[in-house]
This record gives C-alpha cells, structure tokens and sequence, in this order.
C-alpha cells in the first residue's frame, strides 16, 4: 500500500480514535473543542445552506412577525458588539417553533415560534440564544464531529459543491436547519449552557427582560406538546430553567429597559 494511501487512513483513524475518546467523556467530540473546517468554509457553508432554505421555502406573509424578527435581532446583534447591517433576517412559513443563526450572519425564524415567544423579549430569549450558539462556534465544532463521524473531510468539499449532493443534509442539520429533513443533530449539554448564558447577557443588554427567558419555558410547560427543536435537547427544563434563575441576578445588573 502506497505513503497516498495510508497517509488518509491514518487521518481517518486519527479523527475516530478523537471522536471515541470524547464520546467516552460524555460531552461528545464538541467537548475537545474538535475543528476540522475553517471560519471562510464555515461561512461557505452556512451561505449554501441559506440559499437552500430560501429556494424551497417561502417566507411569511405575516409583516408583523417579519417586522419584530427583523427589530429583535438588530438590538441582539448590537448587544453582541456586532454590526446588524450585516445580517440578514428572514421568517418563514412553518409550523416548526425554531430559530437558527447561521455562519455567514443569517437569521432565520419559522412563524410557528410565534406560538410560544408571546412578546418580543420572549423572541429575543430564542434569538439570542441561537446568536450565541453562533458566536461561541457551536456550529463549527458540530460540523467538525459530522466530518469525522463521516469518516474524512469529503463531507465539507461535498457540501460546497452544487445542491442537492450526498452529505448537504448531514450539513444542513449540524448547522442547526436540518429539521425539515428529519435530522435533529442535538447541542452537547455544555453548549446548549453555554448558550443558554451567553444568550441571557446579552437580551439583557440589548434592553430586554431576562426573566422573560424563564416565562418562555412556563409557555413550554402549558402548552402540553413535543418541546420544539429548539428546546427539545438535553438539559431538561428544570435544568435549564435551574441556570438561567442562577444567572438572573447578573444578567438583571446589566439590564436597562429601553
């Protein structure tokens, strides 16, 4: 066998060896930080994947909740340091209750969230949740796991290429659309935490109620059906409702309605 031929398989088994041993400390290969695409193939992706949605699924006709998706991410944006001139914002039509923000400065938001976010700092709490998914490279390490369960880098260039060939879906899902192809590729526990803080400080600087946050799961737990995608991964809701009620004394210091 030719030094061209082992060289991949040596990386190959590198990266699974990677993804046993993390797997082994429960976190999953997010939990070692593991990163196999860079920053300009992230956005890359994240491009493509928005052009997907935006090609097969309309958006809404609702110019209301357009308007407050739009108002919302600009404030969250800002509160992140980030220009919001920059993103794009999009609702579209879909009883799903989920939200994405993608590499490459997408938002994304389906009409069916409107059901639970019953004000805009309840949006916001979803919003910037998602934001902050995307600032601490959640995505990134997700997309890293996929390629080396996968077994190589091929997914990535795969996913680059034109739509609709073999590894877009496994891409789409570990950049968080994936729902409408049925594969819901869940946060690590840390990172849905992680997220959960990062997502709380910053609605309260953008001038939004954290407490709110906490509403929104009481919506949850009264609607009395399935946990959207967004909140359908571990931690529980005691849990997470348990952080965020810890976090709630700093995230009020730093909030000033506006």
């Amino acid at each position: 066998m030719s030094n061209e031929t082992i060289r991949p398989l040596r990386i190959v088994a590198m990266m699974a060896g990677c993804l046993a041993l993390a797997g082994c400390g429960g976190g999953g290969a997010t939990g070692l930080g593991l990163n196999l695409v860079s920053q300009e193939q992230l956005a890359d992706l994240g491009q493509q994947d928005w052009q997907r949605l935006v090609s097969t699924t309309r958006p809404t006709g609702n110019a209301t909740y357009q308007r407050r998706a739009e108002e919302v991410s600009a404030r969250l944006l800002q509160a992140a340091g980030l220009d919001a001139g920059q993103w794009e914002v999009r609702v579209f039509e879909g009883d799903e209750a989920n939200a994405f923000a993608l590499p490459g400065r997408k938002i994304g938001v389906y009409e069916g969230l409107f059901r639970y976010a019953k004000n805009d700092a309840q949006l916001a709490a979803v919003i910037g949740h998602e934001i902050a998914h995307n600032q601490e490279a959640h995505a990134a390490e997700r997309v890293s796991t996929q390629m080396a369960s996968e077994a190589g880098a091929g997914i990535v260039g795969a996913a680059l290429g034109a739509g609709g060939v073999p590894g877009s879906e496994q891409i789409a899902a570990a950049l968080g659309t994936g729902a409408q192809y049925g594969l819901i590729l869940p946060y690590s526990r840390n990172q849905e935490l992680e997220a959960d803080r990062v997502g709380l400080m910053m609605m309260a600087r953008a001038g939004y109620d954290p407490r709110e946050a906490v509403a929104l799961w009481g919506n949850m737990r009264q609607s009395g059906t399935e946990p959207p995608v967004f909140l359908s991964t571990h931690p529980g809701i005691d849990d997470r409702i348990g952080q965020l009620d810890r976090l709630m004394p700093e995230a009020l210091k730093v909030y000033a309605p506006k």
